[in-house]
């Protein structure tokens, strides 16, 4: 092993080679969670993958080689990489797997043939005679059992090493039955030279080999095109970059880029890194990272994002984040991360599958016992059939296949409509949601208001009051503290810098301008400093406040002066989103730190009926807790660092990904082009996805349900079983693919 050597915490996502059903992952995850030190490992069959927590003690080699021991193999895997180690190990694994299948096809299919001979005398079993002959088929059978098949035994060996038991134990112990008791009958009956003379299970052991290859090879496929949603978003990033130095541009590698440099996109090509526009304007399509058609235009100042597409005209970008940094990386880190992760749904496949290989063994001796001694006396070669069709109709795979290859195929689309779920617990949760508490400001908003009027007793005094409080905002991060200064600005005015500065959250502000004390708030804040509120501005302030502006006080030197309204445009979507949420029988809320007369406004205007007006910041988780106390499932929506708490405290915390990245970080969804119907979009595609995953677990159930005693029965030939067995799993994958075309 050449692993690196170094010691990591926060934990490693492991690629894993060589596991043939959902038994293999199970052994794999408990084997890792021995090792001391190992806090946490969660196995995905479908994505082989292996997400592992551990604390310092613990290197890689020793997660590597608790792998290897284990009789698989394990890579480290590497973000961002299509052609990577593990993948040409899987590639090497497919080729493999190809030649093996080529090969059993073409000595099986003579043993096939021989089947006619079962159906009565006729011109072409005749013809077909040759054969027939015990030598033959014995010499047919013989590579396709030991050598094509090595892998079964290979894999049975490992399984019953470990103490457990697989898919791998199923296959062997029912080809071998076959293949050995037609063995013993062509030495033992050395005098008969046709199949017909002595019963003979040649055929059924080989095409049962062929037939599984033949599953794992679709099985293969399948679920290559349910990953390719992040194969296609690696697929976004260029190999090189222009770079531009000393006014000469040259082509680098993408990993040669460092924040700082100033690259040149020219019309047509994809944008390197994400970073600012410098020179230049054009319209860049977002549409693989946000899931909008519609490009956006960008000009000097505006922010670029790698992986987009810029249509037309030339710019030059400022290079900010690379590599692992970009906006490209991290939503491909959290699908991967959401479809490496366990839905809570999936423990009942767990827990059949634990137990589901020493049941079908006792299944299959049980049923060989019952047709040799009581219901077919004697019959050998007739039991031992019966017992091998139980063994190969039975697998775990479809049932280990049910969750994770839907929770890949589902979030895989989702991303590709700009909806990052985090877990694949998120994407469970969200089918569940019955009540949503959406944050006001930059959620249900634009969340970019504008300074409609400052209104005093003096209108003469309006530009100086306005200069006072358009400086006493500066140093404030909040919305509507910036509309107040950009209105100033565009005005012309000269600002001044504060001597002094506080912000009050939920409140306002406090500032000394020019020797002056500026407060400008909130009625509550203003009655905490002690300030009396001026009548007429007061019923001034009511009025706007009804019209749906939200209105903050201003006092100069402790004297009520003026009102400044402020309004925030509604998102166009944003009553369509809303009808259609509600459609889904949600109940609705919106929480704001605005009073009640502007909240009721801006409710009655998207479409929503509860308000909780007048929350401070502090107060919205609380606000959220009542809500879940009461018996309700949960989401939280929001965009600022305000709404992390509540986000965070939520059955599901859903951010806008034009919000904050503190707000991405608390949430468990991310809904990247900040648009509300995608929220909607997003809790579709949670019921489709936890309604796939019932489909998929229900007819692996049923189909083993009804499929063992039908085997047991006797109305089940040995191949016909192994034929229905591997296409089981294929058809879990190809039902679980139907949500990439939603």
């Amino acid at each position: 092993m050449n692993a690196p050597q170094r010691t990591v915490e926060e934990g490693i996502t492991l690629d894993l080679i060589g596991m043939t059903c959902a038994n293999c992952a199970l052994r794999i995850e408990k084997g890792l969670k021995k090792v001391p030190g190992v806090k946490d490992a969660r196995v995905n069959f479908a994505m082989e993958t292996a997400k592992v927590e551990f604390d310092s003690s613990v290197t890689e080699e020793v997660l590597l080689d608790k792998v290897d021991s284990l009789g698989y193999r394990a890579l480290v895997h590497k973000d961002l990489e299509i052609h990577g180690e593990s993948e040409k190990a899987h590639e090497k694994e497919f080729k493999k797997l190809k030649l093996r299948l080529v090969l059993s096809t073409l000595l099986s299919l003579p043993l096939l043939a021989s089947m006619i001979g079962h159906f009565g005398n006729n011109s072409v079993s005749e013809y077909l005679s040759f054969l027939m002959n015990p030598w033959l088929q014995f010499a047919l059978a013989t590579p396709v059992q030991f050598w094509i098949g090595a892998a079964f035994y290979r894999g049975s060996f490992r399984s019953l090493k470990n103490g457990g038991a697989n898919m791998d134990v199923l296959v062997a112990l029912g080809t071998s039955a076959a293949y050995f008791y037609s063995v013993y009958q062509t030495f033992v009956s050395l005098g008969a030279h046709h199949h017909g003379d002595v019963p003979l299970y040649y055929e059924t052991s080989a095409v049962l080999i062929t037939l599984i290859l033949f599953g794992k090879f679709l099985e293969h496929i399948a679920r290559g095109k349910s990953s390719r949603a992040i194969q296609s978003l690696v697929g976004l990033q260029p190999k090189t970059a222009n770079i531009i130095r000393e006014d000469e541009i040259q082509e680098i590698p993408l990993l040669a880029v460092r924040p700082g440099d100033l690259l040149l996109v020219k019309a047509g090509e994809t944008i390197p890194v994400d970073g600012t526009v410098e020179e230049g304007s054009s319209s860049v399509d977002e549409s693989m990272l946000t899931g909008e058609s519609i490009p956006v235009e960008k000009t000097i100042g505006s922010s670029l994002f790698g992986g987009s597409l810029n249509r037309n005209g030339i710019l030059k970008l400022r290079a900010s984040k690379v590599g692992k940094d970009t906006l490209l990386s991290g939503i491909i880190r959290v699908v991967q991360e959401a479809q490496g992760s366990r839905a809570p749904i999936q423990r009942i496949a767990d827990r059949i599958s634990g137990i589901f290989v020493p049941i079908v063994i006792l299944l299959s001796a049980i049923t060989l016992l019952l047709w040799y001694f009581w219901l077919q006396p004697g019959n050998f070669s007739g039991a031992l059939e019966k017992a091998i069709a139980v063994l190969v109709i039975a697998c775990p795979c479809a049932l280990g296949l049910a969750t994770p290859v839907s929770i890949l195929a589902g979030s895989g689309k989702a991303a590709t409509l700009g909806i990052l779920f985090r877990t694949a617990e998120a994407l469970e949760i969200a089918h569940k949601v019955d009540t949503i508490v959406f944050d006001k400001t930059g959620t249900l908003t634009n969340g970019k208001p504008v300074l409609k009027s400052l209104e005093s007793l003096n209108v003469a005094e309006a530009d100086s009051l306005l200069v006072l409080a358009a400086s006493a905002e500066q140093n404030s991060e909040h919305p509507l503290s910036k509309a107040i200064v950009d209105f100033a600005k565009s005005k012309g005015l000269g600002l001044s810098i504060p001597e002094s500065f506080e912000t009050v959250p939920g409140g306002g502000v406090s500032a000394v301008v020019d020797g002056k004390k500026i407060l400008i708030g909130t009625d509550r804040l203003f009655k905490e400093r002690g300030v009396a509120l001026n009548e007429i501005l007061l019923n001034l302030k009511r009025l706007r406040e009804e019209e749906g502006n939200t209105v903050v006080h201003l006092s100069v030197n402790g004297i009520h002066s003026a009102v400044l309204s402020l309004a925030d445009t509604i998102k166009e979507t944003t009553p369509i989103a809303i009808e259609r949420l509600k459609s889904l029988g949600m109940d609705l809320y919106m929480i704001t730190g605005d009073n009640e007369r502007t909240a009721h406004a801006v409710a009655r205007a998207c479409g929503i009926e509860h308000v909780l007006a007048e929350i401070l910041p502090e107060g919205k988780s609380n606000e959220v807790k009542k809500l879940m106390n009461s018996g309700k499932i949960t989401a939280m929506v929001g965009d600022g660092i305000n709404d992390a708490p509540a986000l965070a405290v939520a059955d599901l915390g859903i951010a806008m990904g034009t919000g904050t990245d503190v707000a991405m970080e608390s949430s468990d969804v991310v809904i990247m082009n900040g648009d509300l119907i995608s929220i909607a979009n997003a809790f579709a595609m949670s019921k489709k996805t936890v309604y796939n995953i019932r489909q998929n677990l229900f007819w692996a159930l049923v189909y083993n349900a009804l499929g063992i005693p039908v085997a047991a029965a006797g109305f089940l030939a040995p191949w016909i079983a192994g034929g229905a067995m591997a296409l089981s799993s294929v058809s879990v994958v190809l039902n679980a693919l139907r949500l990439q075309r939603k």
